[in-house]
Parts: structure tokens; C-alpha cells; sequence
């Protein structure tokens, strides 16, 4: 994903539904939600960004073992861990400053070591690269300064060896200016691809007020203003209108037969790097497709689920199913009721408000402008996960056997997690991230404690903060360039991390206490763990408003794990029901804390910026 956000819009938007999820007051744990949610079928008013507070039912939690395996998805992925690489800033091995194709293959024996099952790369096609290689102007050819489609074909194969898959990064709604496509549909003279992407059709009549700001007019010799996504130099494809305004005759149904022959242009685009070798992919900007009025920002990630962004998805889907059935796709939606509804494996939960109230809502983490409070994953233990929990469970429980929620643990396009936090702290966050329901995905070097770099790094490729901050280049080993490359400290495509003691793989793997060591035992504790597998049954057991810690149980039949989850810097307690025939509980993670049971509820004393993971046996 990538953005020119309007987030003061946005966040503008979102302030009533945030202001009125703050008078919900929890009197008692978030035990509260077991048994109360919306039904599967059912769809909550509003957006994820403002979907309502989950109501409150049966202050006693249950721990049955149930669980439903999503139909179609691949049985590799019921245990998976993803790791992301973002190809300019992970290895260099030909000097050029940018990293390619080649270094990511040298380094598969190392992703291969952490423990995870695929890794998700981010675009590597052809691109003038105004946003990092999201604008795409050649879909079936490897950007020069990556390598070739043989290293592609080369990297699927060596991948394959060791028994790891590869997802890459689809973006389909939108290419870049320089796309043979768009300088075809921006002349003047009608051909093929005229209404391949969305042009009003005068270039003195703005569109109408319900599209404000989302058009770029002087371009090209065509009559017609153009609809961007974010920055200008990404035009929007044509999926059509889900709504066509009889009076604006440029908004095409989504039946046209041009929008239909584009529609099939880029299921080819799938086709052809699924049939070089690669095994899924992670959609940008997924209900992004079919056009709706009035959306705004960051709204059309979790706010346009139109039937006609759906039928598209579900067409791929199709295709999945008989032609590459162990096949995963994961999308940037962040409304999984939408995007798991037969559409997707799988659907990040970021871009919503809970997820800042995780890791990154003060301002100087989150660094947009437009968000101040306090992470839940933080030393001062000020957060609040009950009002994440309260929107995590309203799209968790519509969609438990439909497909996985995702909770990155960092991205290309966030801060990264470490900033201001020891390796500890990070150790913590990993915990909740690795034992949550769905599927995990780990941002590159966030497993050595990588840091966000200052504001005033240089912003590189549309990548303005925190991203410039973000996207460093991987740290290897001491020396130059903390071992990412051979070329000159100013031709990198962006500066190491200058400090003296910048964490490295080198140094991590020399040291058994390290987070990198910590992160490979939480890794491999997914995968044994049958209770820990993505569809497991997940009970909140105690969340209150501002308070720690935070506990829950994942189980599978009668294995049974408990999550004791405490960021902050002071000891806290907790009492909870517990209703689980077994007598012992066997630490498996983190450290010993203080559990008393009277009868069926467990008391917990938990030291601060610690975790337990027990398993009942």
C-alpha cells in the first residue's frame, strides 16, 4: 500500500465513531464478548474504521476446544509464518546501493533458519518508482535493477528447495503514468485502451462533489480529467462504477465490455508469475477496484466492499481452486467481513483504529500528523486493548471459519515496532503476535530489533514518514554498510542505521539471549502447539479499559494455552475465570508469574514488561 493520505479527512470521519466506541465503559473483563457477537451472517453497520462496539452478554467465558477450518485454505498455512521483504532494502550483490532478486536467494538459508513457511516480497516489477515499485509499468517483466524474470524464475525455484513459498505483491488497481496502457488511454484518438482506466470525458467540468480531489486534469491530449488513487502518478484502472450516475456518462457499469477486457488482462497477470512458480499473492489495496462516491483516503481500504470489487476476487478465487489449490492469497482490505467472504485466504487488520492503540499511537510513533495517545504495548502501560479488542472481535467472530485475520507484526508502510523499546519489550509484542488467531507476518529485520530511523531521514520513492524511517536497509553483520552492500555509503538507497550498536544478524546469532533466538522459539512454538494453530478457538479472558494485563486462551479440543500478556513497566494482577479440567500449567514461553486458582477462577500476578505462555496439562 501506499498513500498520499488526506488523513485529517479521514480521521475526521472516524472522530464520531471513536469518540462515541469511549463512552463504552467496561465495568467487567472482555469475558463479556464470548457468546454475544453478530451472528456469521450478519454485516455490523459501518465501516471497520466505524464499525460499533461489540455488546455485552455472558460474563462468564467458556473454553470449549471448537474450532472450523476455512474450506479451500491450503493446509500449509493452518500453522504459517510470513516473512515480508522489501527487495530494494534487503541484500546487494552488485554494488549498485539497492538490493535485487539474487540477494533475496542468497539469503533464503537464513529466512529458512527463522522458521517461517513463505515470504511475501514487495513489487519488483518495472517501475519509474515514484512509490517504491507500486506503480507498475510492465506487470509481466522484473524491474531492471532487481535482475531478470530468470532470477524471478530462479528465486520461486530455489524458494521451492527449501521448502518455502512465495507470495508477490498484486497490484491491480492501479498502474503507473509510465504504463504503455495509460499513455494509450491519455491520447486523444479512441482505440483499446481508451477506458482502461477512469477519465471524465471535459477537461473544464470538474466531476462531481462526491469525487472531490480524486481527479488530475492537464494530462495528455485526451479530453478528460483522470482518477488518481493516491499520488498522481498512479492512475486508477476501470473496474467500473457500482453505482453509474446516468448523467455522467464516463462512469461505465461494471458489465462493459472494456472494463470486462481489462478484468481479464489482469487475471492473465495472475496467471503468468503463478505459472512461473510463485504460490499466492498479497493484493494492494484490495476493495479498491469498483468505484463508489464519497470515499476518501484510507476509506478505500475498508470501506469500498462493493459486489463488483468482490466478483473479481471471487473469480481469482475460483481460479485458485482449479488450477492452483495450494495457492494463498492475502489482501490489504482491513474489513475482513469483505475481503473473507470467498474472496481471500486472509486479510491484514491494520488499517483501522485498534491496531494504532497496539503499538503506535502516539504521535511520535505513528509520525502522521494526526493521532496522539498511548500504545497498549508500552512501558508506561497507559493503553487501552479493550477498545481493540472491542473491534478486532466484531470482524473476528463474523468470519471465524470463513478465512484468517492478520495482525502484522510491522510493515513497509508503518514505523517499524522498535522505537523506544528494548528487545524485551519487542519479545512481548512477538508473543501476542505469534499466539493471536490467523496468520502471522513479520516484517524484515523487526526479528533482530531493528529501529525506526529519525524523521529527517532522507524520503526516497514516495516513501515520506515514518516510511523513509522503515525501510532501511537490512542489517547483516559490522562493517560497511552493516554488511547490505558493497557500494559507496551515498549510493545506498537509503542510510544503515549509524548507530554503534545497531543490532546485526551476526551479533544476534552469536548470542543465544538474543531477540533473534527468542524469535525463532516463539516461531517454532506455533508450530507445535495444536492450539496455537490459525483457526484454534481464541477467548478473551481478561481486557479492561486502561488496565493490564491482557489474557487469553487459544484451544483445539482439549489442548489449551494460556496467553498472560503484560507491556507495561509495573507488576499487575488479574482474576479470571477458569473452567479448564487440568491441574498444572506448564510455562512454555516467557517467565514464571504467580497463578493462584480458587475453584474455577485463576488468579495471576504478572511482573511488568513480561509474558507467560502456559499450556494446561
Amino acid at each position: 500500500m501506499k498513500t498520499n493520505l488526506d488523513r485529517r479527512k479521514f480521521f475526521g470521519k472516524v472522530a464520531g465513531a471513536a469518540a462515541g466506541a469511549a463512552l463504552l465503559k467496561f465495568s467487567s473483563p472482555v469475558e463479556t464478548f464470548a457468546g454475544s457477537l453478530l451472528p456469521a451472517s450478519a454485516e455490523p453497520p459501518g465501516s471497520a474504521g466505524t464499525i460499533d462496539p461489540v455488546p455485552v452478554g455472558s460474563p462468564s467465558p467458556e473454553i470449549t476446544g471448537t474450532y472450523v477450518i476455512p474450506p479451500d485454505c491450503p493446509e500449509w498455512t493452518h500453522h504459517a509464518v510470513f516473512y515480508q521483504v522489501y527487495p530494494q532494502s534487503f541484500y546487494d550483490t552488485d554494488g549498485d546501493g539497492i538490493g535485487d532478486l539474487q540477494g533475496i536467494i542468497r539469503k533464503l538459508d537464513y529466512i529458512k533458519s527463522l522458521g517461517v513457511d513463505a515470504v511475501w516480497i514487495n513489487p519488483f516489477f518495472v517501475s519509474p518508482f515514484c512509490d517504491g515499485g507500486y506503480d507498475t509499468a510492465d506487470y509481466y517483466r522484473v524491474a531492471p535493477r532487481y535482475g531478470t524474470n530468470d532470477d524471478a524464475r530462479k528465486l520461486f525455484a530455489e524458494a521451492h528447495k527449501r521448502g518455502l513459498k512465495i507470495l508477490f505483491d498484486f497490484v491491480a488497481s492501479y498502474t503507473s503514468m509510465e504504463h504503455p496502457w495509460f499513455k494509450a488511454s491519455a491520447q486523444q484518438e479512441k482505440g483499446k485502451y481508451s477506458n482502461w482506466y477512469v477519465w471524465t470525458d471535459n477537461v473544464w467540468l470538474n466531476p462531481p462533489k462526491a469525487y472531490e480531489g480524486a481527479f488530475i486534469k492537464g494530462h495528455g491530449t485526451r479530453n478528460g480529467q483522470y482518477m488518481q488513487n493516491f499520488y498522481y502518478c498512479e492512475p486508477a484502472l476501470n473496474y467500473g462504477f457500482a453505482s453509474p450516475d446516468p448523467g455522467q456518462k464516463w462512469q461505465l457499469p461494471i458489465d462493459h465490455p472494456d472494463v470486462l477486457a481489462m478484468r481479464e488482462e489482469m487475471k492473465n497477470v495472475f496467471r503468468f508469475w503463478m505459472d512461473m512458480g510463485a504460490d499466492g499473492f498479497r493484493a494492494d489495496m484490495a476493495g479498491a477496484l469498483v468505484k463508489t462516491a464519497g470515499i476518501e483516503g484510507n476509506q478505500q481500504f475498508f470501506k469500498t466492499h462493493e459486489d463488483g470489487t468482490k466478483r473479481f476476487w471471487l473469480e481469482i478465487r475460483e481460479m485458485i481452486r482449479k488450477r492452483y489449490p495450494e495457492a494463498f492469497i492475502v489482501s490489504e482490505w482491513s474489513y475482513p467481513i469483505a475481503a473473507l467472504d470467498g474472496c481471500f485466504h486472509a486479510d491484514f487488520f491494520h488499517w483501522f483504529e485498534g491496531y494504532n492503540d497496539l503499538f503506535q499511537k502516539e504521535s511520535w510513533r505513528i509520525l502522521n500528523g494526526y493521532s496522539e495517545g498511548h500504545s497498549y504495548f508500552d512501558v508506561e502501560g497507559k493503553g487501552d486493548v479493550a477498545f481493540f479488542l472491542n473491534r478486532f472481535m466484531g470482524q473476528y467472530e463474523p468470519t471465524k471459519g470463513k478465512g484468517y485475520i492478520s495482525l502484522p507484526l510491522g510493515n513497509h508502510d508503518n514505523a517499524r515496532l522498535g522505537n523506544r523499546r528494548s528487545d524485551d519489550d519487542l519479545e512481548i509484542i512477538y508473543a501476542f503476535g505469534l499466539t493471536m488467531p490467523g496468520v502471522t507476518f513479520i516484517y524484515y529485520g523487526n526479528e533482530i530489533g531493528m529501529r525506526q530511523m529519525p524523521e529527517d531521514w532522507p524520503q526516497v520513492e514516495g516513501a515520506y514518514r515514518p516510511r523513509n524511517g522503515a525501510r532501511t536497509p537490512m542489517q547483516w553483520a559490522r562493517g560497511k554498510n552493516l554488511g547490505f552492500s558493497s557500494a559507496p555509503a551515498d549510493r545506498l538507497y537509503l542510510p544503515v542505521d549509524p548507530a554503534g550498536d545497531a543490532p546485526t544478524v551476526e551479533a544476534a546469532e552469536a548470542d543465544p539471549h538474543s531477540l533473534l533466538h527468542r524469535t525463532r522459539a516463539l516461531i517454532r512454538l506455533k508450530h507445535t502447539e495444536p492450539a496455537l494453530a490459525a483457526y484454534a478457538e481464541f477467548v478473551p479472558l481478561y481486557a479492561r479499559e486502561h488496565t493490564y494485563p491482557f489474557v487469553y486462551a487459544r484451544a483445539k479440543g482439549k489442548d489449551v494455552v494460556l496467553v498472560i500478556l503484560n507491556p507495561s513497566g509495573t507488576e499487575s494482577s488479574a482474576d479470571f475465570p477458569w473452567r479448564v479440567p487440568s491441574s498444572n500449567l506448564r510455562l512454555l514461553a516467557g517467565k514464571e508469574v504467580r497463578v493462584k486458582r480458587n475453584s474455577d477462577t485463576l488468579t495471576v500476578t504478572v511482573p511488568g514488561r513480561s509474558y507467560a505462555i502456559y499450556k494446561a496439562t
